[in-house]
């Protein structure tokens, strides 16, 4: 397949490229910037065959062009909690009104087969049954999942939507929930840390998360469907220890506010959808995660 990736040059998208691309599909990436250093390390040397286009995702005629010629679109691209927090009108324009500018140009270019990131951040922080944001980034979030639905319903664009915890794993450096990696990298460098946020949460190591987007864009496309990701639901003095586990004299601290999400969000029918997905563990994630940093420095 011919496979556009909007938002490809971040984390999850340099991880998910280089699976798509050993799996021999061709890639097309949509980002406002040049192809990054993180991008090229992670991916090796399958990144020189990426098509790399550059645009704005809320800039409906630039989505249409990245998505001409292609048979699927995985779509990532997205600003997180701070920068929704920061300027909700931009992100909005980015969130919501991007996620509409890809459905609508694959109704017109004829794809019916979509990947999209929702998020955890559809709960709030009391209810981990029924999606009540309390942040802009969650809402907006939630604001898409509906809309895929009416895409099915009215123009028959089968999608999948994946709503992430906290994803980690080497690469992923930016964010409010960036903390666990970010320590990985520390303890890899012999440096301190401190993560910046103190709570009970979902991790899910980058992998899964692949394994799953790449599950979801060979399933045959009907419906439009939503699967939590939750992976390992641990504390951050869970995390600590994992890191010490590799790195005995890691000079890691807690300290700041809980999350705004539920603590345990389940996978829901995740396993019955896909029962072959892998679920790494903390300690194997952590380990593999500090082994990168060491390796790829």
């Amino acid at each position: 397949m011919r496979i556009l990736i909007t938002g490809g040059g971040g984390f999850i998208g340099a991880w998910l490229a280089r699976c798509l691309a050993d799996g021999g599909h061709q890639l097309r990436v949509f980002e406002p910037v040049e192809c990054t250093a993180l991008f090229n390390k992670i991916v090796g040397s399958a990144a020189a065959a990426v098509d790399w286009r550059l645009g704005d995702i809320a800039d409906a005629n630039a989505v249409r062009a990245a998505a001409e010629g292609c048979d699927a679109i995985i779509h990532l691209a997205g600003v997180l909690t701070p920068a929704c927090k920061a300027d909700p009108a931009r992100g909005a324009m980015i969130n919501l009104v991007g996620t509409l500018n890809v459905f609508n140009a694959a109704q017109a270019l004829g794809i019916r087969r979509i990947v999209f990131t929702s998020s955890a951040g559809v709960y709030g922080p009391d209810d981990a049954t029924t999606p009540h944001p309390i942040t802009h980034y969650g809402t907006f979030k939630l604001a898409c999942e509906g809309s895929a639905r009416a895409y099915w319903e009215d123009h028959g664009i089968a999608s999948v939507g994946f709503r992430p915890y906290i994803v980690y794993g080497f690469g992923r450096e930016t964010g409010s929930t960036a903390g666990p990696s970010l320590a990985c990298r520390a303890a890899a460098r012999g440096e301190s840390y401190v993560i910046p946020y103190s709570s009970t949460a979902g991790l899910v190591f980058v992998d899964d998360v692949v394994a799953a987007y790449e599950a979801a864009l060979l399933r045959e496309p009907d419906g439009a469907h939503v699967f939590n990701l939750p992976g390992e639901v641990v504390s951050n003095d869970d995390v600590v220890a994992a890191v010490r586990t590799v790195v005995p004299d890691a000079k890691i601290g807690i300290d700041g506010p809980e999350l705004p999400f539920a603590e345990d969000i389940g996978e829901g029918d995740l396993r019955r959808v896909f029962p072959h997905l892998p679920a790494t563990s903390l300690r194997d994630g952590i380990r593999r995660t500090i082994e990168l940093y060491r390796e790829k420095p």
